[in-house]
């Protein structure tokens, strides 16, 4: 006749089987997504429309939002990590309000790094972190750039490991930024003005690329190189859906020109 000890044994057993069910089913309810695979993607069209008119900020802002709404803590989506990360980089050049814009970049690299996590093989999360970071670097160049210069590099060079031409080789560009912005601490101009070289390589219609080469070559004293990558962008037209950002460079190119020319 059994005894108290395989009673016992029974008793553990049992209960541990109870405990491990429980687990799984609580498990399982956790990570039940809080949005449908169409409510992400119609977010995800929505927002890159919204992102398409930028030069309106108050669209820029919408797009963010319109993202923010569908961001689950539980269930990382990649797409709407990395285009959240951008956006709140795209915004943070726009807004006139510096804290608004520091909150901007440290949310905008945090997305980035999870993106990266989810597909690390994919260059979007790397360079959407790195844009943020060296943004955040170029605004507080001794509380931020100084600590973070090896990790815009590390993140860069993953980018150009996987695609070189991502997001029109600015990779290459973020490489050269933070050599022109630490020449304090080693960085060189003669360095920036190499990966800019190699950007226009792979790269014709970025218009930021000839504004910092034309930097770069100032930096080291080619006047003539540089006021050539000057005229050049003044005489491009703009691409499409990068009006922004082709008023922000030839403004900036016709500013140096006329104060160093």
């Amino acid at each position: 006749m059994p005894n108290s000890k395989f009673y016992s044994l029974i008793t553990i057993v049992f209960l541990a089987f109870l405990l491990v069910s429980c687990a799984s089913r609580a498990e399982t309810e956790t990570i039940k997504p809080k949005f449908s695979d169409e409510e992400i993607k119609s977010a995800l069209v929505k927002s890159d429309e919204l992102f398409a008119q930028r030069e309106d900020v108050s669209k820029l802002r919408e797009a963010l939002q319109v993202l923010s709404k569908v961001r689950d803590a539980d269930r990382r989506n990649f797409d709407v990590e990395w285009k959240f990360a951008r956006n709140n980089y795209f915004l943070s050049k726009q807004t006139e309000n510096e804290a608004e814009a520091e909150k901007l970049l440290t949310d905008g690299a945090n997305a980035g790094v999870i993106a990266s996590r989810i597909a690390p093989e994919k260059p979007d999360g790397h360079f959407w972190y790195g844009a943020n970071l060296g943004e955040q670097a170029k605004r507080n160049p001794v509380t931020v750039g100084l600590k973070s210069v090896d990790d815009i590099k590390e993140t860069m060079n993953k980018v150009i490991a996987i695609d070189p031409k991502y997001q029109a080789a600015s990779a290459y560009d973020g490489l050269a930024q933070v050599e022109l912005q630490t020449g304090m601490i080693g960085g060189k101009a003669e360095k920036a003005a190499e990966y800019l070289e190699k950007a226009l390589e792979l790269e014709k219609n970025n218009t930021y690329l000839y504004l910092h080469l034309a930097e770069a070559y100032l930096a080291v004293g080619k006047k003539a190189e540089a006021k050539k990558q000057l005229d050049y962008l003044l005489q491009m037209k703009p691409q499409n859906d990068y009006a922004v950002e082709y008023k922000e460079t030839t403004e900036k190119a016709k500013e140096i020109l006329q104060k160093r020319f």
